[in-house]
């Protein structure tokens, strides 16, 4: 059976709207689009490693989560695989001597996950080091010496194999530590731990190799990973912290200087800054730190040293990605003007400093490899991952900007429907990012959870708004929403509605919203107290009572620090005033709620909370669907194609369809289709 008629066979059982293959991007593209995830530029700056997302197909072979291959580039763009298949490669870097690629996973009888390597010029991977519980990061300092992080091992227990398993909320939680390999005989190597009290979450040599740079946390858990991360700086010879960076708030990537004396790290500007995307110098002698380019409003995202005075970085700008250096001493910022540069990913440069290898997506694929001179300001694409896309008649993208009930300018991307016509005007899906403390760049933005091409192909524009409390645009815009949950942050996005239909692009009567997290937050508050405005809603793994969610999540003093500015008991009114369940009895949006059912971020009784209180009343059509397995979002193949159905199902119900009673809740694969093909 061909893609073609499989694609309207689908249709006309899930009542879906799907164009067919060759006319526009389909739902069904978007489950098998493969994404540039690592890159790593060898140090002559000749050849690109890079980590390529497979996903599986659900109706053909085994569920899971996306495989992840190992490919390598040439600057002339050609491209050959080194380990595909059923693999799940992490973490690479180039070796010491540049003639093999290192990498992390689990392989064979591997029972945890191993450092490996496999050469460049041919031959097999082979394991370089195992230990007895999973490596996380390492970090070479020579080819007979390296770093790495890894938790402590579990005391033996007998009495659990007798069914003995109680378990003991978070006493039991293991830190991470950061251990020293070295090279004894041939492939036989010696382990020794670096004895440290707080967690480890990761560490790098210096460029002597005498110390390291550790963040570190006094405990292991992701509220601390967040928000209490310092940098400690360690002495190789005696184990002990001879600094402690002075720097409190979110950490981002840091890095030695060459001469060893400085580490530039990128974080917050203080404990309740949301982001970060800060920049910093830090004494290694003393902890001593400075913040340089304050006026720069981007988040520096990405840093490397030129030499011991210049720093090159990547930052989110807005919608877009600036690309530049910085004089340490003066904190000057020169923007590189890189033509055709994507929204980036992630990045890599050569040990000369002369090339740059870039992981970003643009409006027109997703993400690839970019190969840019710095001297040239040029940057060359280097792969073509999805040759498909070419077949495709992709939606109009653009950045857009309007202003808000209260004079601030917000800005966002919009796509258009694929066959659009200036004269109608079409239902828009709301497309809200999580966070809030992220952005939507006009780079590739469609996913399973994220409707934009598929959406658009079926005639409806999609809007992704950088809302209050987005990162990208500086420190007080990213600040703007504390301490006001769903106020101004969400006023946001019913303006936006009123400047797309000011526009003549819209039916201000057809106008769905979705998102996760928080993007589920704003789904659940568009549905309730905003109801007037919404005809449908599907919201993710989202927030329904804030006084509730302070006792069920992982990440307490996380909402405390950079968003609510006080805790529940501080003001209960507040809390409950601004929770989505308060509005329940006004609510007239339907609503579709989803949650993965082991999900430790936003805990799924958020979701049962509002669905239970909706059918209760019974004024609104409402469904809950879990999902088994899953956490925060879906990472397993068939639970994200699942997701995909209902949300496009829900949303043409609703704002294309007849309305009333939800659609039936079966949804019917094509799996016998498929079979057939």
């Amino acid at each position: 059976m061909n893609s073609s008629y499989f694609n309207l066979v689908l249709s006309a059982l899930l009542g879906v709207t799907v164009a067919v293959s060759g006319e526009g991007f389909i739902l069904q593209d978007a489950a098998k689009m493969r994404n540039v995830l690592e890159v790593s530029i060898s140090p002559n700056g000749r050849q690109i490693a890079y980590t390529l997302s497979v996903p599986r197909n659900p109706l053909k072979g085994d569920n899971g989560a996306a495989w992840r291959e190992l490919h390598l580039v040439n600057q002339q763009g050609q491209s050959r695989p080194f380990i595909t298949g059923e693999v799940s490669i992490g973490s690479i870097a180039w070796a010491p001597d540049g003639r093999s690629i290192t990498y992390l996973a689990k392989r064979g009888g591997d029972k945890q996950t191993s450092l490996y390597a496999i050469p460049v010029d041919g031959g097999e991977s082979r394991r370089v080091f195992s230990h007895e519980t999973s490596l996380s990061s390492y970090h070479w300092n020579s080819a007979d010496r390296f770093l790495f992080v890894a938790t402590e091992k579990a005391a033996e227990n007998e009495a659990k194999e007798k069914g003995f398993n109680a378990e003991v909320y978070e006493e039991e939680a293991r830190k991470g530590q950061v251990w020293i390999a070295e090279r004894k005989d041939g492939d036989d190597w010696e382990a020794s731990v670096v004895e440290l009290e707080p967690a480890v979450f990761s560490a790098r040599w210096s460029p002597d190799g005498r110390s390291m740079a550790v963040a570190a946390a006094p405990q292991p858990f992701i509220d601390y990973y967040y928000m209490y991360q310092q940098i400690h700086v360690v002495d190789v010879a005696t184990s002990k912290i001879t600094a402690v960076v002075d720097h409190r708030g979110k950490q981002g990537p840091f890095r030695w200087s060459p001469n060893g004396r400085q580490i530039a790290l990128a974080g917050g500007a203080h404990l309740n800054d949301p982001s970060p995307g800060r920049l910093f110098l830090a004494n290694a002698a003393t902890g001593e730190t400075k913040r340089l380019a304050e006026d720069y409003l981007p988040d520096f995202s990405a840093l490397e040293w030129i030499d011991d005075e210049t720093l090159l970085f990547a930052a989110d700008a807005g919608c877009l990605t600036d690309y530049g250096r910085i004089n340490t001493s003066d904190g000057d910022v020169e923007i590189l003007d890189f033509r055709g540069a994507p929204v980036a990913d992630s990045i890599s440069y050569s040990s000369d400093a002369k090339r740059l290898a870039i992981a970003g997506s643009t409006p027109s694929n997703g993400s690839e490899i970019y190969s840019a001179r710095l001297e040239r300001r040029r940057v060359r694409r280097l792969t073509d991952s999805n040759p498909w896309l070419a077949e495709r008649d992709l939606a109009r993208q653009e950045v857009v900007h309007y202003q808000a009930r209260d004079g601030v300018r917000v800005e966002g991307v919009l796509i258009y429907p694929t066959a659009y016509e200036a004269s109608t005007r079409y239902p828009l899906i709301l497309a809200v990012h999580g966070g809030p403390e992220s952005r939507v760049g006009n780079g590739w933005i469609t996913s399973y959870s994220r409707p934009g091409q598929f959406a658009a192909s079926s005639g409806y524009f999609v809007f992704y708004p950088n809302y209050r409390g987005s990162t990208g645009r500086g420190l007080e815009y990213a600040m703007s929403h504390q301490a006001d949950y769903a106020g101004k942050e969400f006023d946001d996005l019913v303006d936006a509605i009123a400047y797309l239909d000011g526009r003549g692009l819209i039916d201000p009567k057809k106008v769905g919203v979705t998102g996760g997290s928080y993007g589920g937050y704003a789904s659940a508050w568009c549905a309730t107290k905003h109801t007037e405005h919404f005809a449908a809603s599907v919201m993710f793994v989202g927030i329904s009572d804030l006084i509730s969610k302070q006792g069920t999540t992982d990440i307490p003093d996380e909402m405390y620090l950079v968003h609510a500015r006080k805790r529940p008991w501080d003001d209960w009114n507040f809390f409950l005033e601004r929770s989505p369940i308060y509005y329940a009895e006004q609510a007239r949006t339907p609503i579709l709620i989803l949650h993965g059912k082991d999900d430790p971020r936003v805990h799924p009784s958020q979701s049962l909370e509002l669905y239970r209180t909706l059918k209760t009343i019974g004024e609104v059509p409402t469904r809950l669907v879990w999902y088994p397995g899953e956490g925060h979002g879906n990472r397993k193949a068939a639970a994200r194609y699942d997701y995909s159905l209902r949300l496009m199902r829900w949303m043409d119900h609703y704002l294309k369809g007849s309305g009333g009673e939800p659609p039936a809740h079966p949804l019917d694969y094509g799996l016998e289709a498929e079979e057939t093909e």
